[in-house]
């Protein structure tokens, strides 16, 4: 396993189609933002393994959200969280 320190904006890029961003570090809680293809499933631990076991019902459409801030973004892309303002596909500058 492979055990690397970031701090909060930081990224980590996994072959050339997945980002992980730190979006926010909440006292033992750490908000990861995941850019991935669609055609690449990302679940949490326990979604995946109720999917394996077949617990699932029918699949909801997927929304989307802001890789940036973690915010669910509108139809159009737009994050919906003003102070955000990144839309999909755009790069979002580390604010320090």
């Amino acid at each position: 396993m492979l055990v690397l320190s970031r701090h909060k904006n930081e990224r980590i890029k996994i072959g050339d189609d997945i980002t992980v961003i730190v979006v926010e570090i909440r006292g033992d809680k750490v908000r990861l933002g995941i850019e991935a293809p669609t055609d690449v499933p990302v679940h949490r631990e326990e979604v995946y393994d109720a999917i394996r076991r077949g617990e699932t019902s029918k699949p909801k459409p997927v929304a989307k959200f802001c890789a940036f801030c973690g915010t669910r973004l509108e139809a159009s892309g737009e994050c919906r969280w003003q102070q955000c303002g990144q839309r999909i596909g755009q790069e979002a500058a580390a604010s320090e």
